[in-house]
């Protein structure tokens, strides 16, 4: 019986059965969030599943996965600039508290979240916003997905950016 690829995400992503992967960056993967409560929310994973902490990894590749977060950082600031007016900024967290494997958030933010966790955490959001289906990853995602991919690939080739149709 083949497991869920939601066990074991680097290995899945290595594989090619991951399909949150975005694309394929220099240290590992990006990955679109499986909540999309802000929408845009991507996660960098590190393409070796035993690496837990940054400092696992030797210098040059510790580089390299800031700098692939970086990359996946502003990519989801253009596109969300792009798709919502009232996205304000982008929140970089390496935190490492419940998944046991180096990975990065990358969050978009925006003036429309309740005032009262705007200027604050993400993790502060209520849990029912996590765990809600209507903020489930879905195909209603496939053009940011797509956005955010085309985004990854500009940044690396230095192209100009494609012109996005708002959501709504």
């Amino acid at each position: 019986m083949p497991t869920d690829w939601r066990t074991d995400r680097i290995g899945a992503a290595l594989r090619g059965e991951n399909p949150t992967v975005l694309r394929r960056l220099t240290a590992g993967f990006a990955v679109i969030g499986d909540v999309q409560f802000l929408p845009g929310y991507s996660v960098l994973l590190v393409d070796e599943p035993h690496v837990r902490r940054l400092s696992d990894l030797p210098r040059g590749k510790r580089l390299s996965f800031l700098s692939d977060m970086d990359r996946l950082g502003e990519a989801v600031e253009h596109v969300c600039q792009r798709l919502d007016p009232a996205f304000r900024r982008v929140d970089l967290e390496i935190l490492g508290n419940t998944d046991p494997f180096l990975h990065a958030h990358v969050w978009p933010r925006y003036a429309w979240e309740p005032a009262e966790v705007r200027e604050k955490p993400v993790w502060l959001h209520p849990r029912t916003r996590w765990t809600d289906e209507r903020f489930a990853l879905g195909p209603r995602h496939d053009v940011l997905r797509a956005a955010i991919g085309s985004e990854l690939d500009r940044l690396r080739t230095g192209t100009r950016p494609e012109r996005i149709p708002r959501l709504g």
